[in-house]
């Protein structure tokens, strides 16, 4: 048997109708994501907006994300950037405000070129970009304004030499490495800025 080849993901509108026996149905790609995506404070989908929101920052959102990459996001000028994220407020019932805590873990770097693994378990990016969802009402809480988070961006080196394999951190601790706290309209720069410290 062949090598299945990558295959190539096109852009989609949203306008793409679900098919059934050669007929239009009257449900389309659009409708699948209002249903499967309109939860954006909960932590799976939370983590998304986090990427596009840096990926905006960085560069043209107008491509597609690659789920299976080693890191999250690539800068036009060749930085590779790993995105998590956290928030006090979640979507699911709770008795306080959530604890910040971003994932860390070293990983094998999967090649999606090769379909192989990377032999070393490191932090695959070159800098690190946390986003925090810091607003804490819930009648207003709202990831798609940029007001309500939080940026923290760190070279990767700094969290290699300060914390090891580490799988976790919280953001007291994070605090204390001195990332570099920005807005929105400043995440590009500080990336840049995180490279020459």
């Amino acid at each position: 048997m062949n090598k299945l080849i990558a295959l190539e993901v096109k852009r989609k509108s949203g306008e793409e109708p679900f098919v059934s026996r050669g007929r239009n149905l009257p449900i389309n790609l659009l409708s699948f994501w209002q249903w499967s995506s309109s939860d954006l404070v909960g932590n799976t989908l939370r983590g998304l907006v986090a990427e596009y929101i840096v990926t905006s920052a960085v560069g043209n959102p107008s491509g597609i994300r690659q789920e299976w990459d080693s890191y999250d996001v690539i800068t036009t000028e060749g930085v590779k950037v790993e995105v998590k994220s956290s928030a006090y407020i979640q979507s699911w019932m709770q008795s306080k405000y959530s604890s910040i805590q971003f994932r860390i873990r070293p990983t094998y770097g999967w090649e999606a070129a090769t379909n192989e693994y990377s032999s070393d378990k490191i932090r695959q990016s070159d800098v690190y970009v946390f986003c925090l969802l810091k607003h804490k009402d819930q009648a207003t809480i709202n990831p798609l304004d940029l007001e309500q988070w939080q940026f923290y961006v760190i070279a990767t080196k700094k969290l290699n030499d300060s914390l090891g394999p580490q799988k976790s951190i919280s953001l007291s601790r994070l605090k204390q490495l001195n990332p570099i706290e920005v807005h929105y309209e400043a995440i590009s720069d500080a990336i840049k800025k995180s490279m020459v410290i």
